[in-house]
């Protein structure tokens, strides 16, 4: 995977206004307590992209542990995400599983950075490692299974709830 992507590369936290990516980043506080504020805004922005790549590029795409409590995040804010999958063009589904240990697919992880790169966005690698240096733990148990059916993790419908 390259390391950059073009040279103008998207700033993620553009697609939400500052209010809505405080109020996410906030949820993501609530729900890691002792988590300093500045990992709460990189997990927040890294699942920008996230939504963003899987928007672009339907199916097949699944976030790290850290990546997902983000994305989680942005799933009970409804509006917010609602607004942001419209923005995109799609809307970018979740599917659910039990958390399990033998979901980790190192494989899958790494097509899903090759993708937001190709969406134009740098990737935050620490955020699709694990534990970046030891010293971020989330909330989030959930390492979603690989794509056999069709039935993906970041499963994206051509069109919009109304």
């Amino acid at each position: 995977m390259s390391a950059t992507a073009s040279p103008a590369i998207r700033d993620a936290a553009s697609l939400l206004t500052r209010a809505e990516f405080d109020g996410v980043t906030a949820t993501v506080l609530d729900n890691n307590r002792g988590m300093a504020e500045a990992d709460a805004r990189r997990i927040i922005e890294e699942a920008l992209q996230f939504v963003a790549a899987a928007a672009l590029f339907p199916g097949g795409m699944r976030p790290s542990k850290v990546v997902g409590e983000g994305w989680h995040a942005f799933i009970l804010h409804t509006r917010v995400y609602q607004a942001l999958c419209r923005k995109l063009g799609r809307f970018v589904h979740h599917v659910s599983e039990r958390p399990g240990p033998t979901r980790h697919n190192p494989t899958a992880l790494e097509r899903t950075q090759v993708r937001i790169v190709e969406g134009g966005y740098e990737v935050d690698r620490t955020l699709w490692l694990g534990l970046p240096n030891g010293s971020l733990i989330v909330a989030a148990t959930c390492e979603h299974a690989s794509c056999g059916d069709g039935n993906c993790e970041a499963n994206c419908s051509s069109t919009h709830p109304n």
